[in-house]
């Protein structure tokens, strides 16, 4: 395939999640432009099957494939557990992933190789963090605990609008007395809860999003196959949501500092 440098970068996620490896591109690859699906209308994707997670997932890297991309960026765990493989195996593009980057970030920051993972019911059900960092190091040992509140309290607007501490503790009690000193937000939807994470987390707790080493991978890929953007344009990012306008362009708002953010309607 001969893969335009000045093609956009797609970017999928459940919801507006993914808004967190868009603002670290956005940041440390400006010239790059972005198209970006959030599949809003059927979010959250973590309690549901492998196989719509699979379906849905396809679906949208189809439609960026019809908008002329040049990479795929799977900026949702639970879809990065359970398709990846099919993604790679089905386009011509490169396809990458966050549970990789992520794994590989805590690996490096914990000294005493002891990690929670907070995700989605279907990332912690796939096991795929425990298999990342396994193969990093055998002996780290990894906690999971999925937490299916998490992304309504981001998707809703309902982390900014209300007191949602009550929520978090019983959420993240089964880790309360645990000896770790890493956590990953295994869930691009959680970093928009950072704050209130690392309130019920034990002091000294080193949190750990998949965003920023995601988009060294990102780099990295661009650099390796020449395909990196050499036109400095500095294009607004064109934004997808299979939901309703409203709420998408409040939070892409808040969390990229865009203003009048550039967000369409999209039926898949």
């Amino acid at each position: 395939m001969n893969i335009s440098n000045n093609a956009p970068i797609g970017v999928i996620d459940s919801g507006v999640g993914g808004l967190t490896v868009v603002k670290e591109m956005m940041s440390f690859l400006p010239e790059e432009k972005i198209i970006y699906i959030g599949d809003d209308a059927r979010c959250p994707y973590g309690p549901r099957s492998v196989e719509e997670v699979k379906r849905f997932t396809m679906e949208m890297a189809l439609a960026l494939s019809d908008m002329g991309i040049k990479m795929l960026v799977v900026a949702c765990n639970t879809a990065t557990a359970v398709a990846l493989d099919d993604l790679r195996n089905r386009f011509p593009f490169p396809v990458l992933g966050v549970i990789e980057p992520g794994a590989r970030a805590a690996s490096q920051v914990s000294p005493t190789r002891r990690i929670v993972v907070l995700g989605t019911v279907g990332t912690i059900k796939s096991r795929a963090y425990e298999h990342a960092i396994s193969a990093i190091s055998a002996e780290t040992v990894v906690y999971p605990l999925a937490c299916p509140e998490f992304v309504p309290l981001v998707e809703s607007g309902q982390y900014k609008q209300t007191d949602i501490r009550p929520i978090m503790k019983k959420t993240l009690e089964p880790i309360a007395h645990l000896d770790f000193d890493t956590a990953i937000l295994g869930c691009t939807h959680y970093p928009l809860l950072h704050n209130h994470i690392q309130e019920q987390l034990p002091s000294g707790v080193t949190i750990v999003s998949s965003a920023n080493e995601t988009v060294k991978d990102v780099k990295r890929t661009l650099s390796e196959l020449g395909i990196a953007n050499n036109l400095v344009e500095h294009k607004k990012p064109i934004f997808y949501t299979t939901g309703g306008l409203g709420e998408f362009i409040e939070i892409t708002s808040d969390w990229l500092k865009i203003e009048n953010p550039d967000v369409r309607h999209l039926i898949l």
